[in-house]
């Protein structure tokens, strides 16, 4: 598989995302629903920590992609949703490491959403993988 990433402009590389994948040669394909800091009753975990919520559901989304043996770099696409994108923000030095670390560097959408499924959950990582 060859991924080729486009970037006519560098602005979003500082958040360690790219305008655009393009991928030759991908097998698989791999649509992850939305991961969240959600213990496996579904229960959600760290509530009213956004960094601690994007690094739990982060982990999920990394347990997903291994059961499909895939790892982060196999990432093409994150969705990113959150209650509060001005927090998400203002804390984006410290989230942006979390997935970049694990050397994924996809295309993204941030979207701002009223809720999550639980009112305790501030963030959601939607994700497309290919290999």
């Amino acid at each position: 598989m060859e991924k080729r990433v486009v970037n006519p402009t560098p602005w979003l590389q500082h958040f360690n995302l790219n305008h655009g994948i393009e991928v030759k040669g991908g097998e698989r394909t791999l649509y992850l629903s939305g991961q969240t800091a959600s213990a496996a009753d579904g229960s959600a975990m760290c509530a009213g920590d956004l960094v601690a919520q994007f690094a739990a559901a982060w982990t999920n989304l990394k347990d997903a992609l291994a059961a499909a043996d895939m790892t982060p770099a196999n990432i093409v696409r994150l969705n990113m949703y959150t209650t509060d994108v001005d927090a998400f923000m203002a804390a984006a030095d410290k989230l942006i490491p979390i997935f970049a670390a694990d050397g994924a560097q996809p295309v993204s959408t941030l979207l701002g959403v009223t809720r999550l499924y639980d009112p305790a959950i501030m963030v959601e990582l939607e994700a497309t993988a290919v290999a």
